[in-house]
């Protein structure tokens, strides 16, 4: 099972990539490990010296009790404290954003791949576009040489 967050790469120049693991509760997890979870607005803010992931939807689950469940509630991440120093002060020194790029099993434990990024502009997001309509278009002109 493996969830891509498909519009990180649209928004956001990828840099630096690492691996942690999610704080969720029991429900949540099951959820996870079904797919029903939703990356796009998600982003990562270090509060208090903790990594704290944001805006991250995970749905409930359907066959437990939700009374009281916040589908978008804030969610600890587990991270050294050098891995979140480094980080906050590589975050603070560039202007960039920790965003996820994917969630998944590994070992039966739910880890997240997170990724320094730096946003694109709007003429930055039109020239990928461009670059992948020329791409296809050539792709399908290639296949029908063939």
């Amino acid at each position: 099972m493996k969830i891509i967050n498909r519009q990180a790469h649209f928004d956001y120049e990828i840099g630096e990539k690492l691996e942690a693991g999610i704080d969720l509760a029991g429900a949540e997890v099951k959820s996870v490990k079904l797919g029903h979870v939703a990356l796009s607005d998600s982003f990562v803010k270090i509060i208090g010296g903790q990594a704290v992931l944001l805006n991250c939807h995970i749905n409930p689950y359907e066959f437990s009790d939700n009374s009281g469940y916040d589908p978008k509630r804030s969610r600890r991440l587990l991270l050294h404290k050098k891995e979140i120093l480094a980080l906050q002060s590589k975050m603070q020194q560039a202007n960039l954003t920790l965003i996820p790029l994917s969630l998944y099993t590994k070992r039966n434990l739910i880890k997240i791949e997170l990724a320094l990024a730096k946003g694109k502009k709007k003429w930055d997001k039109r020239q990928a576009l461009k670059e992948k309509t020329l791409k296809r278009e050539a792709e399908e002109e290639a296949r029908r040489k063939r």
